[in-house]
């Protein structure tokens, strides 16, 4: 971020934003901007995911109620491979995007960034690769305890998605985290129904699958922060900079990202014979 505000290279679309300078700053070009808000509306929403996971993990060992021991028990076991895969995908798509900001300065070791590349990889590939996560997702976890794992996630989404639908400023949000719900609820049906009859259905879809979660999963964060940005500032309470930046994020994932999940099932409604139709030595 501090590069793309100092390096000068080019001029703004819409006219020099920098007139006294050599030239305006590479933030000003729409391209950079957009990677930019990618890396930073993914990192605040799955750091987020990440912190809800980690609570609830502290209820599961230590909330006096055994329901609600329970209830997070099974949220844990159904998100640890999302947080596990999609945060560490992500993760990496990021830090290659960081390293496309820099041009070729971020492909030379003085400024650091092709390290981070490296570093960044091996995760996808830590504790089983993120294929493993994927199948632990859809083969496991989704038919743990005949599905509570999963209809209790699609109840929380649900229930803010409703919560937020009547908010001014927020039915944008909750419209379209309440379509790509039911897409999830969708694909959720399409492989139990296919699934039992051919394994490979389960295998060909489990990557997309477990995107489509995350991309949801870290939608519903920004649908929770951006109603807590928006009570604070109806209230005039804290940091006005800060929530509107946090609302304008949240319009970006919404916007730019979370469509995304219609493209991710698409591709399990194809299902596995596209990818199973070659020949060993068709290759």
């Amino acid at each position: 971020l501090s590069y793309a505000k100092d390096r000068l290279q080019g001029r703004s679309l819409t006219g020099p934003k920098n007139p006294d300078g050599p030239a305006d700053s590479i933030l000003v070009h729409p391209d950079v901007r957009k990677g930019l808000l990618r890396i930073k509306a993914l990192n605040e929403g799955m750091r987020a995911l990440a912190y809800w996971v980690g609570i609830r993990i502290d209820v599961e060992h230590r909330h006096p109620n055994a329901v609600a021991r329970e209830e997070a028990s099974d949220l844990v076991a159904l998100m640890t491979p999302v947080i596990k895969a999609f945060l560490t995908d992500r993760g990496f798509e990021n830090t290659n995007i960081a390293l496309q900001t820099l041009g070729g300065h971020g492909y030379i070791k003085e400024y650091g960034i092709e390290q981070y590349v490296r570093d960044a990889r091996i995760a996808q590939i830590y504790e089983g690769t993120n294929a493993v996560q994927a199948l632990d997702l859809v083969g496991r976890k989704l038919s743990m305890e005949g599905g509570r794992p999963v209809r209790r996630f699609f109840e929380l989404v649900k229930g803010d998605v409703e919560a937020a639908a009547s908010v001014d400023g927020l039915e944008e949000f909750a419209k379209g985290l309440g379509a790509s719900l039911y897409q999830l609820q969708k694909a959720t049906m399409l492989l139990a129904e296919k699934g039992f009859a051919n394994p490979d259905e389960v295998g060909a879809a489990a990557t997309e699958y477990l995107n489509l979660m995350g991309y949801i999963a870290v939608g519903w964060q920004w649908l929770r922060m951006a109603t807590v940005s928006q009570q604070k500032l109806a209230a005039g309470e804290g940091d006005a900079r800060f929530h509107e930046a946090k609302l304008k994020t949240a319009r970006f994932y919404f916007s730019r990202l979370l469509p995304e999940t219609a493209t991710l099932l698409a591709a399990i409604q194809a299902g596995s014979a596209p990818i199973m139709a070659l020949a060993a030595d068709e290759f």
